[in-house]
């Protein structure tokens, strides 16, 4: 049994105390729109298959663990510097690149700490470039993304970069409108594996291969492949690599790093004790239970209100803002209605800003009839939220062309 497991049976009431219609609901409950061809039914897996897990990598060893590395392989204690140096600032992958140290020494610990954990299958682009899609195999053959989506500068911001990173191949959450969801889960990734996307990812910038020239990764959203707080032991060894200062690790901003879940709430709590300043995303997609039930399995563990409020006390305790992800789906869950609801559920919890509403329009997946909302459905939701004082924008939707944008992910060879 997991841990995760264990807090399911601490949390979750049995059948006879199990909310009823009505009872957990901010308003009456609204009546779910049927859901048009709804395809198979999977179920929700939270332990991942057990696997052979990749070599221990550089990346998964403590500071004081990788300096023990090369000390026990005879070098001195600043070896483990160097390599820091060339691993999180250089985003030097190969180590015939690493110059500063000398080869016999670099080619063994390079085979001793640096094990292979991606290999490029395949990489797409779209918007001019700005988008890229990378297929990568694992050691075991499983298939993951990562997508890289660059900005330009505006009048109104700076130009960034923001990466979309995977955290399990496949995923076990069996949502009915997300590709991944459908595909199952295969297993977890390593930290190590998890932060390679995200050294890729910078090196690729700082190299100029992403149009608009040599640039930093500003940003790392856990919107990939997998329910992040699913495999949250290596999730959390990921960020805390991602945000340690380097040389040791990649220096990135805290408030940089995005999150995401579809609302496992123990994992919830146990993120906001965790001290890191991440960003909380709440893939919500429905404010009332009977609809929640149908788009996100896991509400018929974790209710609207009970998801919502760990939200709530996550943003109380952080003093971060947690974004509320809402797929449009037309004639499914974008009635005007709804977004009263959805605002209802939102405001009672409190009128400081806590939340902000990131409308999503449904991508296409393969084998779905779902389509994305009307545009007028759209504007409509947006004005309901905004005249009920509620933060809220539209995504711009990158990289659908290429099945690498929200919900189309599938890590397929095609």
């Amino acid at each position: 049994m997991t841990d995760l497991d264990r807090d399911v049976d601490a949390v979750v009431p049995d059948e006879r105390n199990r909310a009823r219609p009505g009872r957990n609901h901010a308003a009456p409950p609204l009546p779910a729109e049927p859901l048009a061809e709804p395809g198979k039914a999977l179920p929700l897996v939270f332990t991942a298959p057990k696997r052979n897990k990749p070599a221990r990598h550089w990346i998964d060893l403590t500071a004081d663990e990788r300096t023990q590395a090369v000390v026990d392989r005879g070098h001195k204690p600043f070896r483990a510097k160097q390599l820091n140096h060339q691993l999180f600032e250089k985003h030097n992958t190969d180590p015939a690149a690493w110059t500063e140290i000398p080869a016999a020494a670099r080619d063994q610990l390079a085979a001793d700490l640096f094990p292979s954990l991606l290999t490029e299958v395949s990489t797409q682009t779209a918007d001019q470039g700005a988008t890229v899609k990378t297929l990568w195999r694992l050691h075991d053959g499983s298939l993951v993304e990562s997508v890289l989506m660059r900005y330009a500068a505006t009048d109104t911001s700076s130009g960034r970069s923001t990466l979309c990173v995977s955290s399990q191949a496949g995923c076990g959450m069996a949502c009915p409108f997300c590709a991944t969801g459908q595909g199952g889960l295969q297993r977890n990734m390593s930290s190590g594996e998890i932060v390679a996307q995200v050294i890729d990812a910078a090196g690729r910038l700082g190299r100029g291969e992403v149009t608009g020239g040599p640039g930093r990764l500003n940003n790392a959203v856990f919107m990939g492949m997998g329910e992040p707080l699913a495999n949250y032991k290596a999730v959390m060894g990921a960020v805390r690599t991602m945000t340690t200062p380097g040389p040791d690790g990649l220096g990135m901003s805290a408030r940089g790093v995005t999150v995401s879940t579809v609302g496992l709430v123990p994992r919830i709590h146990q993120l906001g004790d965790e001290g890191i300043p991440v960003t909380l995303a709440l893939s919500l997609h429905a404010p009332d239970d009977e609809l929640r039930d149908e788009l996100v399995p896991i509400n018929t563990r974790w209710k609207v209100d009970e998801v919502v409020d760990a939200a709530w006390d996550y943003a109380r305790r952080t003093k971060r803002r947690v974004s509320i992800e809402y797929i449009l789906i037309k004639d499914i869950n974008d009635q005007a209605s709804r977004a009263d609801l959805l605002a209802q559920v939102l405001k009672k919890r409190g009128d400081w800003s806590w939340a902000h509403v990131n409308l999503i329009p449904l991508n296409p997946t393969p084998g779905s009839k779902w389509t994305a909302s009307r545009k007028s459905d759209e504007r409509e939701f947006v004005r309901r939220l905004e005249a009920r004082g509620v933060p809220v924008t539209v995504r711009d939707t990158r990289g659908r062309e290429i099945d690498g944008a929200c919900g189309q992910l599938a890590a397929s060879q095609r």
